[in-house]
């Protein structure tokens, strides 16, 4: 029997559906791939109707999310499928959860091999030399790491994994289920230059910068030259009403269209129709729709705290780079890809061209990298 390859979340969203699928097609006969998640509901997003096909999947706590989870059963169930499963090679997830790191720790002592993933990166917020100590601590029965970019991976070797077995890219979609579900072609072609709108995908909470956004595009409609785009908004979250009352204020509000939450496949749809994704957040450890949005090719403006600027982003070429707190940058940024078509339909052709980098296959090439197992066959 070969060992089992073992990807473990918290909840499976169409993002890690995507990534263990990939995995199981790329490994095709000579890995056992399962894909292990925790609960069976999100917190944060009421995903529903997607493509769970292609990849066998095992629930631990169905009907729960990651805050209903009876965390004294926990370790329990996992330490028993995995001797269900068997000795393997396991990429967890959570690596901050007690129940994960004694899994992690048990794994190792019983002869498997383990694996961490994540996208924090040393500049997501202050760092105390004493916490990251004991941060550094909670790593050391992972043997190996799978990053975000540059600045992840530098954070995981930071932690005190060996530079050596520190591989990307973890935050990484499937390129062909963004296109297939948009039904569109990918810009610059599909919907016309002077019919599209500017797009923001982000959970309505403080960190994303939300406010500081609808400053700038009223900055941006004071200043454009050419007819204004409207702003499409698509999320939810405990600022909603606070934003709307600003974009009142501002005097934007017919122009600002609050979506709420929109599931995977309508996301596509906007994707097509968007003219540039807006993504100043203030704190962003990567950032999963700028790989979406190239794959629509969408230029993307995003604050240099953004992960996903370190490989998938250069200024001026798919997208611009901006400080999180320029206002005017922001929206002379904006005027940029609105007012040029010619300038625009260059930038989005870079920005198809930009989304391998982002695609699912980075991911399975990463676990290939790390276990030391060969790819069968090339993942979708």
């Amino acid at each position: 029997m070969t060992r089992p390859l073992v990807l473990l979340w918290d909840n499976f969203g169409p993002l890690h559906e995507d990534r263990t699928r990939a995995v199981t097609a790329a490994f095709g006969q000579s890995r056992r791939v399962v894909g292990l998640e925790l609960c069976s509901k999100s917190d944060l997003y009421d995903w529903q109707g997607f493509d769970r096909s292609g990849f066998e999947k095992i629930t631990l706590f169905p009907g729960h999310d990651i805050t209903t989870l009876p965390r004294a059963g926990m370790l329990g169930r996992l330490i028993r499928t995995a001797r269900r499963l068997g000795r393997g090679d396991y990429v967890l997830c959570h690596w901050n959860l007690p129940a994960i790191f004694l899994f992690a720790v048990w794994l190792r002592l019983t002869g498997s091999r383990v694996i961490t993933m994540g996208c924090s990166k040393f500049d997501d917020k202050p760092r105390g030399a004493i916490r990251e100590a004991v941060k550094s601590l909670m790593f050391l029965p992972y043997q190996a790491a799978i990053g975000s970019g540059v600045r992840s991976v530098d954070y995981f070797r930071f932690l005190g994994i060996a530079a050596e077995q520190v591989a990307g890219e973890y935050n990484t979609v499937s390129i062909d289920r963004i296109r297939r579900l948009a039904g569109r072609p990918v810009a610059p072609d599909g919907t016309p230059f002077a019919e599209r709108r500017f797009l923001c995908v982000a959970r309505l909470v403080p960190k994303k910068n939300l406010a500081r956004l609808l400053d700038a595009y009223r900055h941006y409609r004071d200043t454009t030259t050419a007819p204004a785009r409207d702003l499409l908004l698509c999320g939810s979250g405990p600022e909603e009403a606070a934003l709307r009352a600003q974009a009142e204020r501002l005097g934007i509000a017919p122009f600002v269209t609050f979506t709420g939450f929109v599931q995977t496949e309508a996301i596509a749809r906007h994707l097509a129709n968007g003219l540039a994704l807006l993504l100043p957040s203030l704190e962003e450890q990567f950032g999963n729709v700028v790989p979406e949005a190239q794959a629509m090719g969408l230029p993307v403006i995003l604050s240099d705290n953004c992960g996903a600027r370190d490989l998938l982003v250069r200024s001026a070429v798919n997208g611009f780079i901006v400080e999180p707190d320029n206002t005017v940058g922001l929206a002379f940024f904006m005027r940029q890809v609105a007012e040029d078509e010619t300038q625009w339909r260059a930038m989005a052709e870079a920005a198809a061209a930009s989304a391998a980098g982002g695609d699912v296959q980075q991911f399975a090439r990463a676990i290939a990298t790390l276990t030391g197992v060969a790819i069968d066959a090339p993942a979708p």
